[in-house]
């Protein structure tokens, strides 16, 4: 699953159509099936692995999810994603850090790429997740000003920014909810801002994700 890279570069627009297809096109009539073994997945928010060959998202059910954590499997072409959603609300990502990182839209989120071997960033747009060449300074300056990025899983799980206000909420996420956003921004956006519409989906999404996200351990709040 590839993420697009931030910065003054042109920009690419994100993962392949497999990846965002899930959370952008009507859902068929048929119930959909785990990838690995085709069993019926009856809850729509069913686990996902990263198929990190075809650097794409691939939904499984529990049972299989639940193998490759006790078999290690999740360490090869597949990896399980995992659940946690953490919060950081002592971070140090102040406005000139957001200013050096040039994203044109007030949410990002970052995760460390295995197969390039490197962090890549992404954020939402029209045209899905686009990428933006990230400058190995901007990126440092991120670590430096969260505790998460150090608890960030390869591939897996990303940290999710946001600037709202002139004020950075940061969080640790699975990379799935990344793709749902990206997903969900891509079939609301109308204009140029986005739209009311897309709006209140952005503040609904981010309202789930700080009910369900926990401080980072160590955290003063």
């Amino acid at each position: 699953m590839s993420a697009p890279p931030a910065g003054a570069g042109p920009v690419r627009s994100g993962p392949g159509p497999r990846g965002l297809r899930r959370f952008t096109a009507p859902r068929p009539p048929a119930q959909e099936r785990c990838e690995l073994c085709s069993a019926t997945l009856a809850d729509a928010r069913h686990r996902h692995l990263v198929d990190t060959e075809k650097r794409a998202l691939a939904c499984v059910c529990d049972p299989c999810a639940l193998l490759l954590d006790r078999s290690g499997g999740s360490r090869g072409r597949f990896r399980t994603v995992p659940g946690r959603h953490l919060s950081d609300p002592d971070h140090r990502i102040d406005d000139r850090a957001w200013e050096q990182l040039r994203i044109p839209v007030g949410v990002v989120f970052f995760f460390r790429n295995s197969a390039l071997g490197r962090p890549v960033a992404f954020y939402p747009s029209p045209a899905g997740a686009t990428e933006s060449e990230l400058d190995p300074q901007a990126w440092q300056s991120v670590l430096e000003r969260t505790r998460l990025a150090g608890l960030l899983q390869p591939d897996v799980e990303a940290l999710l920014l946001r600037r709202r206000d002139d004020r950075v909420e940061c969080f640790l996420v699975p990379i799935d909810i990344c793709y749902e956003l990206v997903g969900r921004m891509r079939l609301r956006w109308q204009g140029f801002d986005g739209g009311a519409e897309a709006r209140a989906d952005l503040e609904a999404f981010f309202t789930h994700v700080r009910d369900r996200a926990g401080a980072t351990p160590g955290s003063r709040s």
